[in-house]
Formats: structure tokens, sequence, C-alpha cells
């Protein structure tokens, strides 16, 4: 694949360059392994419609699509769940878990390997996502399989960390 340097401009980064150096959706590290695209999770209602309102430039027209988005404000009732599933981004500004590249967190570091990009926060992000994979065992020993109402909060948080809790 020949390099693509891709130019963000949006309401947190201003004249940010990166390049997209693998083909789209492929040539992940063996170790991660989402169960969910980032335009699947886009669609399902994830972050209260609000995360992903200022960036699509960014990113393919076809994400956007059947995306629920709230541009206006944070709506829990669009998460896919119904409920609130997240901590303000200063919690994890200030727990130092937000790459400066990614200040949006991990789901933009996602979104932007998904596209293509490789970066030296790659190991950390991933650590990070099969550590969540901790949730995914608590709902197995808690929740009947199929119930989705089940820990409802817990799904939706594995929902934003790209697995796929409606099959648990």
């Amino acid at each position: 694949m020949k390099p693509v340097e891709i130019v963000v401009n949006d309401k947190m980064q201003q004249g940010y360059r990166y390049v997209r150096t693998i083909p789209v959706g492929t040539g992940f590290d063996p170790r991660f392994k989402p169960e969910l695209t980032p335009p699947e999770l886009l669609e399902l209602g994830v972050f209260g419609g609000k995360y992903m309102t200022d960036c699509q430039a960014e990113f393919p027209a076809s994400w956007f699509a059947k995306a629920k988005l709230s541009p206006e404000r944070h709506d829990p009732a669009l998460n896919h769940f119904g409920v609130e599933a997240s901590t303000p981004l200063s919690y994890w500004i200030e727990n130092k878990w937000v790459y400066r590249e990614d200040p949006r967190g991990w789901f933009q570091w996602y979104c932007r390997y998904f596209m293509g990009r490789r970066c030296p926060d790659d190991e950390r992000q991933i650590k990070r996502w099969i550590g969540i994979r901790r949730h995914v065992q608590q709902l197995r020993n808690n929740c009947k399989p199929g119930d989705l109402t089940c820990r409802r909060r817990q799904r939706q948080a594995l929902l934003h960390w790209a697995y796929d809790s409606r099959k648990i």
C-alpha cells in the first residue's frame, strides 16, 4: 500500500498529520481481535452519540450513514443498551490514559488503527483492550446466556471497547 497522509482539522486537533501505511481493516497485531468495527459501533450506538460529531471528514462517509449521533449533547438513550456507560474525557486525561495524538481516547485510536495508522501508542492501547476482557468473564459469571437486560452498563462499556456483548 502506498502511504496516505491525513491532515486533521477538528475541534480537538488543528493541523495534526499522520500517515496510513496499512490497508483498511488489516494488519492488526495478532493479540488484538476486536469483534466490531468502528462503523458497526457507531451504528449500534456508543458514547451517547457525541463522540464523533465534529471529526467525520477524517473517516469514510459510510461510517456515518447509520451512525447514532447527537451533535448537541451526550445522550445515553442513543447507546445500544440505553444506559450511561462513560466517564468524562477529563477523567481519562487526569489518569493519563489519553495519548497526546489521540485526544479523544481509545476509540479515536481504534478508528485510526483500523484505517491503517500505526503509532508508538499501539502497544499500550492493545494492552488496555486486552485488559477489558475481564468484563466479558464477569458477564458470563453473573448473567444467563443471552440475557441482555443483565448488567446493561457493563455490556455497553464492552461495546465501547469493540467487544460484542450482545453475544454473551
